[in-house]
């Protein structure tokens, strides 16, 4: 038996109408706040080490985590205007969404050092006001990071979910930065 070339093609049925679940939100939720939280308790109940790595080249590991995190915070500024280039709200080149998506991979493969640092020398801390708004904005952080790159991977979002999200994610690496490498730079002075 053989297959008519010139046959034409039986197409498949529709896939059924979902609808669309509360529990495709609900997940990225929940991983996060157990990310933030498996973060947070680690901190706490993990004996800090009081340091973890130096880089040849910078006078301290302060200053070592000050410019990585200074870097990834630059990359995240970078994400923001490549996020309003492939949204419109900003003119653009056609590369905008690989802009977008690889300044946001290098801010978090630099912020992962830093946290990495903070977390196994310090622990989560509570000793001062700013200390305690750093370690629980950490957690915190990379919770809504995880939420976000599990919504990147849902279809269908509603429009206004992901830019919220995103927004949480770069309002918190500001608030990170803002409470540590700010904070370092102003009280030891710029330096490497």
């Amino acid at each position: 038996m053989t297959a008519d070339p010139n046959a034409a093609t039986q197409a498949f049925p529709p896939p059924p109408h979902r609808r669309d679940s509360p529990a495709r939100y609900l997940v990225p939720a929940l991983v996060a706040a157990a990310v933030a939280v498996g973060l947070g308790v680690y901190g706490k109940v993990h004996d800090p080490t009081g340091t973890a790595f130096n880089l040849a080249g910078f006078s301290s590991t302060g200053a070592v985590k000050s410019w990585l995190a200074t870097t990834a915070f630059f990359f995240a500024l970078v994400q923001v205007v490549s996020a309003f280039m492939v949204y419109g709200k900003l003119p653009g080149p056609s590369w905008s969404a690989t802009l977008h998506r690889w300044s946001g991979r290098i801010a978090f493969l630099v912020a992962v050092p830093v946290a990495v640092h903070c977390l196994y020398a310090f622990g989560y801390q509570t000793y001062s006001t700013r200390v305690m708004w750093h370690s629980a904005l950490g957690c915190l952080f990379f919770g809504a990071f995880s939420a976000k790159m599990l919504l990147l991977r849902s279809e269908r979002l509603p429009g206004w979910l992901l830019p919220l999200v995103g927004g949480l994610v770069f309002t918190g690496l500001t608030l990170l930065w803002l409470t540590s490498a700010l904070w370092f730079f102003r009280t030891f002075g710029v330096s490497t």
